[in-house]
């Protein structure tokens, strides 16, 4: 056993354990990046965005009917989506086509989906 620190009344038990555990955490830059990647996914239009574009290319009138906003509100969340490189476009003449440009972004949504859905059938069972 050995006190926490200098200000500190607790004592640390584990210390072999805490050692390999702070070993195997990322740089605090890292977990920031991850944090403004999730803020990413905190926002219904683009979740429902990269679900729509997943398997094929839309325009932002096609968007804009699909989800019930407005063209201006579609064409904001793809600078966002495109900011983050997880979006790309295709202009065809005056038309601009999105389509996913990280197939890893729906990924993330399923296995979130998942999470979601094995937490409601737990809790459905007890």
């Amino acid at each position: 056993m050995k006190p926490c620190g200098e200000n500190c009344q607790c004592t640390i038990f584990h210390q072999e354990t805490l050692k390999k555990v702070e070993h195997a955490l990322h740089p605090d830059e890292d977990y920031q990046a991850l944090n403004d990647l999730f803020k990413i996914f905190s926002d219904l239009t683009r979740i429902k965005i990269l679900e729509a574009i997943k398997d094929d290319q839309l325009c932002v009138c096609d968007l804009s009917h699909l989800l019930g906003i407005t063209k201006s509100a579609v064409s904001h969340q793809m600078t966002f989506l495109k900011k983050y490189h997880l979006v790309k476009s295709d202009k065809v003449g005056k038309m601009v086509y999105y389509s996913l440009n990280d197939p890893n972004a729906t990924k993330i949504i399923y296995h979130a989906y998942n999470i979601m859905k094995g937490q409601q059938d737990h809790a459905e069972k007890h």
